[in-house]
């Protein structure tokens, strides 16, 4: 069996790449020549664990196998992030282990990848400023990712932590030399033309009133039962699409608004049906909300090319 660590994945494979690997899977996805599975969640012995199994299936190419994220939360006194990733590639002939890929980067990539290829499709092409909701680890792919299917001038950082999102503005003037600082939440909505919410929040961050007609939204931190960040109302009333739409409506953002009965499965569109010919934004003024819940596809397609780049670098290990 063949091993990719985290260090060579984050080495061979760029937001660019990942852009190029999950548009590619969208649009297979979008054409029925890949396969979802169900979700299995489960959790550790101790207080606060998590972890969720994804599989699937991409006929073109051949591609089968999971992912396995967990969430340790006590991880952190020991030195080690919360979050880890790691995906199982299965030899396609015989269903053995083929490869064994480290993907904690990947993840936050291919994450970040699939918010920019709905960007892509749905945000104005003069979309120039980008309200980021959140200041952690998944934010900084996610700003990355933007720019790079958008011209962005200017970032707005609201967080629940003033201070994290202070320091995060600074970051990205200092890294990125882009115009960015820290504002109320209402202030950093009412002026976007891109919202990015990546929280772990479990009710709405902000009122639907405050979004400006002409306002894409991409809804990033949900992929949990009970998992919430954007306010029902907004949900009813704008155009909705997702990656995997009976997750939308289950452990993604779509869950609030479908229990409450005010948005059916059949009202969200696949970002791959997008990709493919059907209608995505279709006036200036429209709201367009994207669901990214997360799915295993995005994962086999990343981690298949960082095994393929991996392997062209030499440095592919044999287990």
């Amino acid at each position: 069996m063949e091993f990719v660590s985290e260090e060579v994945a984050a080495r061979v494979v760029s937001m660019a790449d990942a852009i190029a690997a999950i548009d590619a899977m969208f649009r297979e996805y979008g054409r029925d020549m890949a396969e979802v599975f169900s979700v299995a969640q489960g959790h550790g012995p101790g207080a606060g664990t998590s972890f969720s199994i994804k599989s699937g299936l991409i006929r073109t190419g051949r591609v089968v196998g999971l992912k396995v994220g967990s969430y340790w939360p006590e991880n952190r006194t020991r030195g080690l992030t919360a979050h880890a990733s790691t995906t199982l590639l299965l030899d396609p002939e015989t269903g053995y282990p083929k490869a064994l890929v480290a993907a904690s980067h990947l993840t936050s990539l291919r994450t970040a990848a699939s918010d920019a290829v709905a960007v892509r499709q749905l945000a104005r092409e003069d979309s120039r400023t980008l309200a980021l909701v959140g200041a952690g680890h998944q934010a900084w792919f996610e700003l990355l990712a933007v720019r790079e299917v958008r011209p962005i001038k200017t970032v707005l950082v609201a967080n629940r932590s003033s201070q994290a999102a202070e320091q995060f503005a600074r970051r990205i003037r200092e890294e990125l030399g882009l115009p960015a600082e820290a504002t109320a939440m209402r202030e950093a909505i009412e002026k976007a033309d891109i919202i990015v919410t990546v929280t772990a929040a479990r009710e709405a961050l902000f009122e639907a009133g405050w979004v400006r007609p002409g306002t894409h939204v991409s809804a990033m931190g949900a992929d949990a039962p009970g998992k919430q960040e954007l306010d029902p109302a907004l949900v009813a009333a704008a155009s909705l699409f997702a990656d995997v739409v009976r997750q939308s409506v289950t452990i993604g953002e779509y869950e609030a608004a479908h229990k409450a009965g005010l948005v059916d499965a059949d009202r969200i569109t696949p970002i791959g049906a997008v990709l493919n010919g059907a209608p995505g934004r279709t006036s200036r003024e429209q709201i367009t909300v994207y669901d990214s819940s997360g799915m295993a596809l995005q994962d086999l397609a990343i981690g298949t090319l960082a095994l393929a780049k991996a392997s062209e670098a030499g440095l592919v290990q044999t287990v």
